[in-house]
């Protein structure tokens, strides 16, 4: 009886070893959690002033977590995530294609995520002497193909592979090739406002997110090298010229309107996922609107004071 009683204990010790040998084998440690440890990311430089008030803002509320984030062109930012295993979210002006979320679920067994978390606009700026304020969609077309004004440079922030040149070969050249006697690139969109605000005759392309929030002390200062143009809104009543402000990005009716996008790679609930449920809601969507982009979440529009006064019986907004 005791040798039975013996054999029923250490059945039911191997028992209790190899279960939890199982469990030990299911239980996985994963370097982060959405609110604590480390990741990298890149970013659109396009963004950098917002996305860095974003990480700033993120890392007060949670103290254990650290977002290194890397200012690229679109098209690094998405060679980062294809290529780089340690860069699992990016910030971008697009989702991914069909063709690439195939090849991230086939070749990399990821199923990736991407979605659109605010609304960003490209601004037109001039020189603060400059009365050539007035510009329309067919206008920027003619004179980026070389058409029309070619003693007047365009400045972009770089000519390959940055997003505002993808969204300016998509929405207005329609795929067509830029004249590249006309167009000039600089290194980044702070050296856009600096070169245009030294040339009396340049027109400057670059992303509303550096040089549209007022409020903000470095984009008030730039804001006093340049000055925003206004552009013709051709799907409005009376085609009014608009300026790249909330209302007028909320409403579409600004025409160079683009989306701020998150994708990320991430298969289980890391710092990435916490981060993008940081951006989605309420305290990101509210950093968007305070800088001035346009927010997924409805907060409303807020308003704000223009101070160039346009020219009269033009039809503004």
């Amino acid at each position: 009886m005791t040798c039975f009683i013996h054999r029923i204990y250490l059945a039911l010790f191997l028992f209790l070893v190899v279960t939890s040998c199982k469990s030990e084998k299911k239980v996985k440690n994963f370097p982060d959690s959405p609110v604590s440890g480390t990741i990298q990311i890149s970013a659109d430089e396009s963004f950098k002033p917002v996305m860095e008030a974003q990480i700033r803002m993120f890392e007060s509320s949670f103290p254990n977590t650290k977002v290194k984030a890397s200012y690229k062109s679109e098209a690094d930012c998405l060679k980062d995530f294809f290529k780089d295993s340690a860069t699992r979210l990016v910030i971008v002006t697009r989702g991914l294609t069909r063709n690439e979320e195939k090849y991230m679920t086939d070749s990399i067994h990821y199923n990736p995520g991407w979605n659109v978390i605010a609304s960003d606009a490209i601004a037109v700026i001039v020189p603060l002497s400059s009365n050539d304020t007035l510009i329309t969609m067919e206008r920027l077309r003619d004179q980026l193909t070389g058409k029309i004004n070619r003693n007047q440079e365009i400045v972009f922030d770089g000519l390959n592979a940055t997003s505002t040149v993808r969204f300016i070969k998509d929405s207005i050249l329609k795929g067509a090739d830029f004249d590249q006697t006309v167009v000039k690139a600089t290194r980044n969109s702070s050296d856009v406002i600096d070169y245009v605000a030294n040339h009396e005759n340049a027109i400057g392309l670059l992303g509303i997110s550096w040089i549209g929030n007022p409020e903000d002390t470095a984009q008030a200062a730039l804001r006093q090298k340049v000055k925003l143009a206004w552009v013709r809104c051709n799907q409005c009543a009376d085609s009014p010229f608009v300026k790249p402000i909330q209302e007028s990005m909320l409403t579409r009716r600004y025409p160079l309107v683009r989306g701020l996008y998150y994708v990320i790679k991430e298969n289980y609930s890391g710092l990435g996922t916490g981060f993008i449920s940081f951006l989605k809601y309420e305290r990101g969507q509210l950093i968007f609107r305070r800088a001035y982009l346009g927010p997924v979440m409805d907060f409303g529009i807020r308003e704000v004071q223009i101070n160039i006064k346009p020219p009269k019986n033009k039809g503004f907004l």
